[in-house]
């Protein structure tokens, strides 16, 4: 399938809070506020995204809908989404009408990443919540039946039987209010493996790729994922969906241009220069490098990066707990210094340039 969305970027901010020495966000009030700061910031530097990590049990971000509509009502351009939300956890419906209506005050710029989910701090913490798997389920199968009563429901299907005695005698399946047209090719769904990015695509949701995945053939992880990519797309094709997909890859991009910078990664410019390999959850997992160093020579290497070529939209990982003010300033040398390389363009000139003419 030909490329033809536009190259975006965006970050991706893991929402941590600790009261320690040097964070510059000590408590979940600071990490929300905050999160909102940077995604005007962001949206003020022409950066197209702001994402969040949601995580249960643990000092992150773990109820993301106040907070994207918080930035919905501050910002207005900038898209908004998560990375990922975990469909063990989430009561399909209530999420449902959550989700419209932050991208109802958005104005259609919500962008939501779902998925299985990823290790955590509980044992079982989906069933704290009230949610275990029915008979012959796992927690995987568990996570994908929420997902469909999810996409049914915001796609506008009826989900509750009419109560004739307060319809006007009318019957039949009423659906959530409020809904959102166009939300439903809005979902992203979080693959660690090619196999279900396959189903992804089979599903007809956009593809939402990290910087790791669970399984490992010994090439290098962006070839790796490149492939995980072009499977997506393949299966997307062969299944005949009504538009086209867009995909994101996740990428850990520190461009070293003064003291500030050095102190803080100068010491893991070399440590995080490769691929990792291990095992996570039984499974041999490959993790990708970091690209920390002098922008000119990032902006070579992400050019050569061959899944950040492939997918239409690069997530920038922000240490978060430095602040807003230290990552606004990275993301302005990313988007000044390295971002062109990879094929993006401040939308923003663009948008100038026809108002001018």
């Amino acid at each position: 399938m030909t490329q033809t969305h536009k190259k975006r970027i965006g970050f991706l901010s893991f929402g941590h809070w600790a009261r320690v020495q040097g964070s510059r966000v000590q408590s979940a009030r600071e990490a929300l506020l905050q999160g909102i700061d940077l995604a005007v910031a962001a949206e003020e530097l022409g950066i197209d995204g702001a994402f969040f990590r949601v995580h249960h049990f643990a000092r992150q971000q773990s109820a993301p809908f106040p907070l994207l509509a918080a930035i919905a009502a501050r910002t207005s351009r900038i898209e908004m989404g998560t990375g990922v939300i975990d469909m063990r956890y989430e009561n399909p419906l209530y999420m449902a009408e959550e989700a419209a209506a932050t991208d109802l005050i958005s104005g259609g710029r919500l962008q939501l990443g779902i998925s299985r989910g990823s290790p955590e701090p509980a044992l079982d913490g989906a069933s704290t919540f009230g949610y275990a798997p029915s008979e012959g389920e796992n927690p995987g199968d568990m996570a994908r039946r929420h997902t469909e009563v999810f996409r049914r429901a915001i796609a506008g299907h009826g989900v509750a039987q009419a109560d004739p005695s307060f319809a006007g005698g009318g019957t039949g399946l009423l659906p959530i209010q409020p809904t959102s047209p166009g939300l439903s090719e809005r979902i992203w769904w979080g693959a660690a493996t090619r196999a279900t990015a396959v189903w992804a695509a089979e599903q007809g949701m956009n593809l939402m790729s990290s910087t790791l995945l669970i399984e490992d053939t010994g090439v290098p992880f962006d070839q790796l994922q490149a492939e995980q990519i072009s499977m997506y797309r393949e299966a997307w094709a062969a299944a005949g969906h009504g538009f086209q997909p867009r995909v994101s890859v996740s990428r850990s991009v520190i461009p070293i241009v003064d003291d500030e910078d050095r102190h803080y990664f100068g010491l893991r410019a070399q440590a995080d220069s490769r691929d990792q390999v291990g095992m996570l959850e039984g499974a041999l997992s490959r993790f990708g490098k970091s690209y920390i160093g002098e922008p000119d020579t990032l902006a070579e290497e992400l050019a050569q990066d061959a899944a950040v070529q492939a997918a239409d939209t690069l997530m920038l990982t922000v240490p978060n707990q430095l602040g807003v003010d230290y990552n606004a300033k990275l993301l302005g040398n990313v988007a000044k210094h390295i971002a062109p390389a990879i094929g993006w363009q401040d939308t923003r000139r663009q948008e100038g340039s026809r108002t001018s003419a």
